[in-house]
């Protein structure tokens, strides 16, 4: 799968995105890229990057978050370090924008030098399992006040549709009509379905015209 050089995941808090971006950068290392990844979450999230930070060490993965991520102190500062996600451009960088709109509030500093270079995707990561994201007309409104705070449009989808642990093969599948009735509401394909490594076997062959991401849930590959 072909990557832009900054790829930037925004959706509903308890989507699976700040997940997603671990795997993404561990993919994008193990295909012997330079990449770091950068955590854009300043309004207490439910699950922060930091958590995977040994795990990212081993890899030689660099992660640039807020220095009270994992503390009790929750304030809207972000690091100086962050700037090199837009100044190294001959690094690729997977940014877990935060969720919802508030989240994505922290991106507008950045959009002119992202809008300049024009090497950067945006993906929408929705899971229909979540309350505000389980109707299109939800997942839509969610969409719009993302790109609205955030100052950049989304480019594509992904369908990371999931309860956790909990997921059944069957839970996946049941959310292919669902992406694609987003898509076709928006006009934005969808770019991949992710799923859990445990179920990626059993799933590659049943979802048509997506490609599962082989993820762990809160784990990246080892």
């Amino acid at each position: 799968m072909q990557w832009k050089r900054v790829i930037l995941l925004a959706g509903h808090y308890g989507s699976g995105k700040t997940n997603l971006a671990v795997n993404l950068a561990a993919a994008l290392k193990k295909q012997e890229k330079p990449v770091v990844i950068a955590d854009l979450d300043i309004v207490n999230p439910y699950y922060r990057t930091k958590d995977s930070e040994e795990e990212l060490k081993r890899l030689g993965i660099p992660l640039i978050s807020s220095p009270y991520a994992n503390s009790n102190v929750d304030v809207p500062a972000l690091p100086q370090e962050l700037y090199t996600v837009v100044d190294r451009t001959d690094t690729y960088a997977v940014v877990d924008v935060g969720g919802d709109d508030r989240g994505a509030l922290a991106l507008g500093r950045y959009t002119p030098k992202l809008l300049e270079e024009d090497n950067f995707e945006m993906l929408f990561v929705m899971n229909m399992y979540r309350p505000l994201t389980k109707e299109v007309s939800g997942t839509l409104e969610v969409m719009r006040e993302i790109e609205i705070a955030g100052g950049l449009p989304f480019s594509a989808l992904v369908n990371n549709s999931n309860l956790g642990a909990e997921t059944t093969a069957h839970d996946v599948v049941r959310s292919v009509a669902y992406a694609e009735a987003v898509s076709k509401a928006c006009g934005l394909p969808v770019k991949m379905t992710s799923v859990m490594e445990s179920l990626y076997s059993n799933l590659r062959e049943k979802i048509p015209n997506v490609v599962p991401l082989r993820l762990q849930n809160k784990r990246i590959w080892n």
